[in-house]
């Protein structure tokens, strides 16, 4: 263990199950915050949400090289341990699980989660393996710590969606808790890429949500979803987006194309906006 001014750290499964034990047998219930580090606001709500509902915050940090592509920044991806420990202390965590790759994926590692149909469309289909990583990851923190909730935000709608059925289908005793997803005044939805952003395109990037949001107002109007995804499309083209991988209305549950507003429903969406690729979700 680690310790020092800020928040305990824990650097191995077994120092981490013996913190949970004694908690455990204080009677103590534990929340769970999964992290990859470069935390912002958006973050230390899940950690606030996580302290206001559980007697005892476990936050980890741990950045995944599973759900990176071969071209994606695993290896520039920003790392600032005492900083986020300093952040995740003064929003009342009480244990930072901080392991190296070894730890979580030993070298004979050899098993993968993967939640088919769900993991498999929108950043599924463009980010291949990139949900089998954050399935294999958070089935493996879950089953290490075996929190009463585990706490995710909902700016990564699919990703919660796909950790809810992983939970259910694998029966693991955690419930899962949606976060509503935290925005700048203008609307940007917080994000650690958002650093890649030049000033210019800082300045457009808001359009995103503020036409995502309109297409969730029309389609509850009773709108044509695939005829409002696509205006929305054009829009993001026109505001100086560059390839719009998708804009969708999708069932919120199954994530299957929405055909209208009778069930709830949610409208995602992921753009690039120079070297940045943001995503974004509305309900309807």
């Amino acid at each position: 263990m680690t310790g020092g001014a800020d928040i305990e750290r824990v650097r191995t499964i077994a120092d981490l199950r013996r913190c949970i034990a004694e908690w455990r047998a204080a009677g103590l219930s534990i929340g769970l915050v999964p992290t990859m580090g470069a935390l912002h606001e958006g973050h230390l709500a899940l950690v606030e949400a996580a302290v206001g509902g559980c007697d005892r915050t476990i936050v980890t940090l741990f950045v995944n090289p599973a759900q990176f592509g071969p071209n994606e920044d695993f290896a520039v991806y920003p790392r600032d341990e005492d900083r986020d420990a300093g952040l995740v202390t003064r929003a009342g965590a009480d244990l930072l699980f901080a392991p190296n790759v070894d730890e979580v994926y030993p070298p004979d590692h050899a098993t993968q989660v993967h939640v088919s149909g769900l993991g498999d469309i929108l950043e599924g289909e463009h980010r291949p393996g990139f949900f089998t990583g954050v399935a294999t990851v958070v089935s493996k923190l879950l089953l290490q710590s075996l929190p009463d909730r585990a706490y995710f935000g909902e700016k990564d709608y699919q990703q919660l969606c796909v950790i809810r059925r992983l939970t259910r289908d694998l029966d693991i005793p955690v419930s899962i808790a949606g976060v509503k997803t935290v925005r700048e005044e203008d609307g940007l939805a917080l994000s650690s890429r958002n650093a890649y952003l030049t000033t210019a395109e800082r300045a457009v990037a808001p359009v995103l949500h503020g036409t995502i949001a309109q297409v969730a107002e029309q389609v509850g109007r009773g709108e044509d979803p695939r005829d409002q995804a696509q205006w929305a499309i054009d829009q993001l083209r026109r505001a100086g987006f560059g390839d719009v991988d998708y804009v969708t209305v999708r069932n919120a549950e199954t994530l299957q194309e929405a055909v209208d507003a009778s069930l709830p429903a949610r409208v995602l969406a992921a753009a690039w906006l120079g070297k940045a690729r943001l995503i974004d979700n509305v309900a309807v």
